[in-house]
């Protein structure tokens, strides 16, 4: 008898070995699952057994946060089963970072950041994706025109999924133009005003307080986005071809609005300020208006914490966009989003496919674009209607206006480093009493000859 126990006991470890060794099922769960005969009604399903793949992002809003990002990718995980191991990157040496991991054959599963470094730079290098087939045609009109357009390569490939977008802008000193009798020519609804309102509205304000009410400012590229807009919206003119494969702004438009700049006591063109000087001088009520604005200066104006749209006299803050011949403004914007790098495993490529369309295509990219604290780059999601996504925030709410004015993302151009350079330079050039067009048109062409070269 004791034998025969002995035989059964050795029987049932063997099988319990075999149980224990049986590989786990990596198949993502399937989007309806269905309960067998054997389950019992009360327990809760858990979601299958799934991968892990490797996210690394940039600090964008709070998806730089560690206990912000663990909050969704942790979400993320109970609802899919695939982990998300999350390194954050810094703008200082990130590109650094990631350069080294291609190299050495490490490079992520995922990456978080703009066109610049997913299409022009390392999509560009075939180190990442093609997300063409994630995009169906309600994807496409869903989704923001110019986002869309950054994030796909010349040759047809999209290497970013956006996820948020935001449109840098100026601002004004409301109580300064109610002052000099200027606020009539603003339309505070729309927060557009034409070339012509701002022309007016800057004299009355130089009539008034006797004092540049503007700078366009040409120390180095801080903020240079600001005056860039500032000059393409005067009269239409451009900065880049559509291919993005030339610098075209000795545009005569170009030209047209730097001479109406220069010749305007109001404007100066100083070489000691950039945009973050620009704004600090905005911020004490010197200059009643500023060209480098954007909602994270709207919320908390200099970083300063004394009260959103103040300046720090208490004076209200109204951001607008650029003055435009029409009235409706191209915005200059920041686009962010995911790229896949192709690391030559389909499981983790598919799970990494998951992991975007949950965060920027379902019911939780609210959360995913709350994370971000900018702007859903679509209007809905699978059915959820994000355009009421910060009706909880007055500020982040009126500001959603200025979204349909995003412009070209003309960074994705070749040479950029190079053009934003030869851009202050001859910005300089131009406040130092330079002939407009020559200088133009001399400074557009060392851009060009850069990016050829």
């Amino acid at each position: 008898m004791k034998k025969l126990l002995a035989l059964l006991l050795a029987m049932v470890m063997v099988l319990g070995l075999a149980a224990c060794g049986k590989k786990a099922d990596t198949t993502p769960p399937a989007d309806d699952q269905t309960q067998t005969d054997t389950q019992t009604p009360e327990t809760p399903e858990e979601p299958a057994a799934g991968g892990e793949i490797t996210l690394w992002t940039y600090p964008i809003g709070d998806w730089g946060k560690e206990d912000k990002v663990k909050a969704i990718t942790d979400a993320f995980t109970a609802d899919t089963g695939i982990s998300v191991k999350v390194e954050y990157l810094a703008y200082a040496d990130g590109d650094d970072k990631v350069n080294s991991a291609i190299t050495a054959k490490n490079a992520p599963d995922l990456i978080m950041e703009g066109p610049e470094r997913l299409v022009t730079n390392w999509g560009d290098k075939g180190y990442l994706v093609d997300l063409s087939d994630m995009f169906d045609d309600t994807d496409k009109s869903e989704i923001n025109e110019a986002a869309m357009a950054a994030c796909t390569h010349s040759n047809g490939s999209v290497y970013e999924y956006p996820l948020v977008i935001t449109a840098h802008c100026m601002a004004i000193n409301l109580d300064a133009f109610k002052e000099a009798g200027a606020d009539g020519f603003l339309n505070l609804e729309k927060h557009t005003w034409t070339t012509r309102d701002f022309i007016n509205a800057v004299e009355a304000l130089y009539d008034h307080f006797q004092a540049p009410v503007g700078a366009v400012y040409c120390k180095g590229q801080g903020g240079d986005q600001g005056t860039r807009a500032l000059v393409n919206n005067l009269y239409g003119g451009t900065f880049a071809t559509a291919e993005h494969d030339k610098y075209t702004w000795d545009d005569p438009n170009n030209i047209k609005a730097l001479e109406q700049l220069k010749s305007m006591p109001g404007i100066s063109f100083d070489a000691s300020l950039e945009g973050g000087d620009e704004i600090k001088v905005f911020y004490q009520g010197i200059l009643k208006m500023a060209f480098c604005w954007n909602i994270a200066q709207q919320l908390n104006p200099n970083q300063a914490d004394t009260g959103a749209g103040k300046t720090a006299n208490g004076e209200e803050i109204v951001f607008m966009g650029f003055p435009a011949d029409g009235g409706s403004p191209a915005l200059q914007g920041g686009i962010w989003g995911f790229g896949i790098f192709d690391n030559g495993d389909q499981a983790r490529i598919d799970d990494a496919k998951t992991f975007i369309k949950w965060m920027c295509d379902s019911e939780h990219t609210v959360d995913a674009v709350k994370t971000a604290n900018y702007f859903a780059a679509r209007s809905s999601a699978e059915g959820t209607d994000l355009s009421g996504i910060w009706a909880d925030n007055e500020i982040m709410n009126e500001y959603q206006v200025l979204m349909p004015y995003l412009g070209d993302y003309y960074q994705v151009t070749k040479g950029w480093a190079g053009a934003r350079t030869e851009w202050w330079t001859m910005l300089q050039k131009v406040g130092e009493g330079a002939d407009i067009a020559e200088t133009v048109a001399t400074y557009a062409q060392n851009a060009n000859n850069a990016a050829a070269g």
